[in-house]
């Protein structure tokens, strides 16, 4: 089978394409065509190595924790899918090394869950790890509730996206934070403020919107807007980051609760998004697809930093 690997650590030059035995579908396990696979900020970190204190790996490495594809077998006492299901996955497991992509993957059959009929395999695959943190991030981690105030720092990327989908629905009040060519996107997905990060200050912006601040603070974004960010949460508010901790001495003196949340697989809470979906009450929003053998340039865009929704590989 065809795959995008790296061999070391290191720059974009290090992802190439290779052939791999095709794996079979083990005890509970099942085999997957991936037909797409997204494409997310997490992977180029992994191929430079910032993860590898945290995780586990082994090489060759395949990137990717997430896609949409086809059973094609059911390995001995895996019951819940029947060959040609179409299905949806985070795939992240203890070790980095066998990730999406790829042509085909095998996996536990309590990973993998129906992808949204309506949906395409490209529109499918973009789902599952972002909505997945967004989901864990404002809900479990974040507690928001409806009526509340909750503003998303990055709201235009792949999170933030599905971010502001989520605390809409849920009947929050959205504040997004992006630049100002995404504010008429960010108000589709549902935000009913859009401050621009690039003219003045959004901690002003923010006082004349909330002006006790806001009861969360979703962080997709870090750096010096996360540390911004801490001082537009509320006294007593939460703030939540995906990229980086933050200085607890800060938090204690502005009475903040903290949390950082990297993101854990979830199926049921795959099923309720699913359900948003197909019910549309959450969409999909892939702005760019590259083939397999182009990994390497759809990593130099999210290298960037101003990606708009999602990128997806398309492996079929």
């Amino acid at each position: 089978m065809k795959a995008c690997i790296i061999e070391a650590f290191g720059g974009r030059d290090q992802l190439k394409i290779s052939d791999l035995p095709k794996p079979e579908a083990g005890d509970g396990e099942v085999l997957i065509r991936i037909q797409a696979a997204g494409v997310n900020p997490v992977d180029y970190k992994i191929r430079e190595g910032r993860l590898k204190e945290m995780f586990p790996y082994r090489f060759p490495l395949i990137p990717g924790w997430e896609f949409a594809g086809e059973v094609e077998a059911t390995g001995h006492s895996a019951r819940r899918f029947q060959p040609g299901d179409a299905v949806y996955a985070y795939a992240r497991r203890p070790v980095i090394q066998n990730g999406t992509y790829v042509e085909y993957i095998a996996l536990p059959e309590s990973y993998v869950t129906f992808k949204p009929a309506n949906l395409s395999m490209t529109e499918a695959a973009s789902i599952p790890l972002t909505t997945l943190t967004a989901y864990q991030s404002l809900f479990e981690a974040g507690g928001l509730e409806k009526g509340e105030s909750a503003l998303i720092l990055g709201a235009s990327g792949g999170v933030g996206s599905s971010a502001v989908q989520l605390a809409a629905d849920k009947g929050a009040r959205v504040i997004a934070l992006a630049s100002g060519r995404n504010h008429d996107y960010l108000k589709s997905l549902g935000a009913h403020d859009v401050i621009d990060y690039e003219r003045g200050d959004f901690i002003q912006a923010l006082g004349e919107i909330v002006p006790n601040g806001a009861d969360l603070v979703f962080d997709c974004h870090g750096g010096d807007t996360l540390a911004r960010g801490m001082l537009c949460a509320r006294p007593g508010g939460r703030l939540v980051s995906i990229t980086e901790m933050v200085d607890e001495a800060d938090l204690k003196q502005r009475d903040i609760r903290f949390a950082y949340v990297f993101v854990e697989p979830h199926v049921p809470q795959l099923d309720r998004i699913r359900s948003l979906i197909e019910n549309g009450r959450f969409k999909a929003n892939v702005t760019r697809t590259f083939a397999l053998s182009q990994a390497a340039e759809a990593h130099a865009q999210l290298e960037t930093g101003h990606t708009r929704g999602k990128i997806v590989l398309k492996i079929d």
